[in-house]
């Protein structure tokens, strides 16, 4: 759990002077179960998945309704080599458990990609370092503050 990747996003989001909530809540394994316990849509719901081509790190996020393509995802980064990130490297490269990263590439230093259906929503709402507190803000705010390759790689 990072408390530390929390404040982060809040100092970033704070700088911008951006409108947004902040819930707390029972731990959520799932994107489902996140939605559910938020009370938001399931499809605003943004799963941010740590992924590695020859070992380099990327991070791409999709709505939690989606499965992501790895196919898609090899052709987007030209590399047939793309598996997802083990839970240790997880950890290591952005310090918050699989279920608990938010969807900030930048803050990680490592490449985003955000998959275009994400941004249907005009919220979108993300796990914030913590598997118990959620963010919730305009999709628009969030495009501001990241650096980002926005695709298709969604099933």
């Amino acid at each position: 759990m990072s408390e530390t990747v929390f404040l982060t996003i809040k100092k970033l989001l704070d700088q911008h002077s951006f409108s947004y909530d902040i819930m707390d809540h029972a731990p959520t394994p799932t994107s489902a179960d996140a939605a559910r316990v938020r009370g938001t849509k399931a499809e605003e719901g943004a799963k941010a998945m740590i992924l590695r081509s020859k070992g380099n790190f990327f991070m791409c996020v999709l709505p939690g309704t989606e499965k992501i393509d790895l196919n898609n995802v090899r052709i987007i980064i030209d590399n047939k080599s793309v598996s997802f990130a083990t839970p240790e490297e997880v950890k290591t490269i952005t310090d918050c458990d699989v279920g608990s990263v938010p969807p900030f590439g930048n803050l990680f230093n490592i490449p985003l990609y955000v998959d275009k259906s994400l941004l249907r929503n005009e919220y979108i709402s993300f796990n914030a370092g913590l598997v118990t507190r959620s963010i919730r803000m305009k999709k628009e705010d969030y495009l501001t503050v990241v650096d980002c390759v926005i695709e298709h790689f969604v099933l």
